[in-house]
């Protein structure tokens, strides 16, 4: 998270809006937290078929 924090752009203006609605520092962590273990869940339980047209479809729009 503190990578992604630093480094990842959307992360970056997540960290900013939310930092504008009031939230600490460490509650912002936490929600991000929440977000990358339902992104990595995601990742571990889908199968790869599934994964490979998500990604065209995304690709795609």
């Amino acid at each position: 998270v503190l990578t992604r924090m630093r480094f990842d752009e959307r992360t970056r203006a997540y960290v900013e809006r939310r930092t504008k609605e009031g939230l600490s520092k460490k509650d912002i962590m936490r929600c991000l937290k929440r977000f990358v273990a339902r992104e990595v869940y995601r990742a571990l339980t889908t199968k790869p078929t599934e994964r490979i047209t998500q990604t065209a479809l995304a690709a795609a729009a």
